[in-house]
C-alpha cells in the first residue's frame, strides 16, 4: 500500500501537539507552526509519495504556519505547494499578498519565499489536499507561476472542477494505489495543476501539447462520469461541450487505445455491475438500473452486458446477493 497515514490520536492529547510539528517537518519542509488547539491537536494526514510529487490530504483543526528566512535556509527543496480546500477555509500572504481562500479554491505557495498561511480562519475543522513538486516540474513560465502566489483560484468549475474531483477522490481512495500507480498519478495530477493555472493567467499556449493533451482527456473523462445516466450523452455531446470536434476527441481517445463510444459505453457497465451487486438496491429492478445510468434498451442493456462479462445482469446480481 502506497499511502501513509499518520494520526496524533495515538498519543496523550499534551503529546499530540510535539508529535504533528514532528510529523509536518519530515513530510513537508521545516516552518513555525502555531495553534489555538496545541492543548489537545487531534489531527489526521495521509500522505501519497509520487516520486519527486507529494499529495497530502490533512484533516485538522486551527493552524498557522509561517515559513521564515531562517526557516529557508535550513532547508528549501525549491518546490511549490498547492493547497486545495476540501472543507473549512483558509488564508495565505506571500509576495505582498494576502487572501482569504474556501471550499472550491486552490492556493499557491512557493517554499523558496517567505509566506504564512492559516488554516480555519473561521471553520473549526477542515480538510485540505496539499500537492508539493519541484518548481521545474510545472511547465508554466516563472513569471506565470510567481504571479498566482497567494491568489485564489477557483476549482468549481470546468477544468478546476475536473481537478478538484480528482485531488478529492485520488485523497478517498489513497488505499488503493501501489508503486505501480506514481508516475501516471504525478503525471495527471501536475498536467492538470499546470492547465488550471495556466487557464487562470491565459497563458494556457504555454503548456507543452502533451500536457494540454492529458489534462483535456481527463476533464473529458471526468465529464463522461459526470453524465453517464444522460441517455444522449455520445461522441458528439461530449465534443461540443469541450468545444473539440468529434474527429479530435477520436484522436484524443485514440492516444490512449480507446475509443469514445466504447468508453461511455464501458463506465456505463461498469456503474450497472456494481449497483447490481449493491444489497442496498436489491428491491430495484434491473431496467430501473440499466436506465439509470444511460442504457434506455433493457434487452439491448442485457445483450452487450452478458457478451462483456459473461452472464446476464440477473445472474450477476444474484451472485453477489445468494447466501
Amino acid at each position: 500500500m502506497l499511502v501513509q497515514e499518520f494520526r496524533t490520536d495515538v498519543v496523550e492529547p499534551v503529546e499530540r501537539w510535539d508529535l504533528w510539528q514532528d510529523v509536518a517537518t519530515r513530510t513537508h519542509v521545516p516552518n513555525l507552526l502555531r495553534s489555538a488547539r496545541s492543548d489537545d491537536f487531534d489531527a489526521v494526514m495521509r500522505v501519497l509519495p509520487l516520486g519527486d510529487v507529494q499529495i497530502a490530504e490533512l484533516r485538522l483543526p486551527h493552524l498557522d504556519t509561517v515559513r521564515t528566512p531562517r526557516t529557508i535556509r535550513r532547508f528549501d527543496p525549491e518546490a511549490l505547494q498547492i493547497n486545495c480546500q476540501l472543507d473549512g477555509d483558509g488564508g495565505m500572504a506571500q509576495e505582498g499578498r494576502q487572501t482569504a481562500f474556501r471550499v472550491g479554491q486552490l492556493v499557491m505557495a512557493d517554499t523558496s519565499l517567505p509566506y504564512e498561511a492559516r488554516i480555519n480562519r473561521t471553520s473549526e475543522r477542515s480538510t485540505t489536499v496539499i500537492v508539493s513538486m519541484p518548481r521545474a516540474r510545472l511547465p508554466l513560465p516563472p513569471g506565470v507561476v510567481r504571479r498566482l502566489l497567494a491568489t485564489p483560484v477557483p476549482v468549481d468549475h470546468g477544468m478546476g472542477g475536473a481537478l478538484y474531483r480528482w485531488l478529492a477522490d485520488v485523497a478517498r481512495r489513497a488505499e488503493e494505489f501501489t508503486e505501480a500507480d506514481a508516475p501516471a498519478l504525478a503525471s495527471v495530477t501536475t498536467d492538470l495543476i499546470a492547465s488550471v493555472l495556466g487557464g487562470c493567467a491565459d497563458s494556457e499556449d504555454a503548456l507543452p501539447p502533451e500536457s494540454r493533451r492529458r489534462a483535456l482527456h481527463t476533464r473529458v473523462r471526468d465529464f463522461i462520469d459526470q453524465n453517464l445516466g444522460d441517455p444522449s450523452l455520445s461522441p458528439a455531446t461530449v465534443a461540443a461541450a469541450h468545444g473539440i470536434s468529434v474527429r479530435h476527441l477520436h484522436q484524443l481517445f485514440a492516444a490512449e487505445g480507446e475509443a469514445p463510444a466504447a468508453w461511455i459505453r464501458h463506465r456505463r457497465l461498469e456503474r450497472c455491475r456494481r449497483d447490481l451487486a449493491d444489497p442496498r438496491l436489491r428491491g430495484r429492478a434491473v431496467h430501473w438500473i440499466a436506465a439509470r445510468w444511460g442504457f434506455t434498451d433493457p434487452a439491448t442493456f442485457s445483450r452487450v452486458f452478458r457478451r462483456v462479462y459473461g452472464m446476464t445482469p440477473t445472474d450477476h446480481r444474484h451472485q453477489h446477493t445468494d447466501p
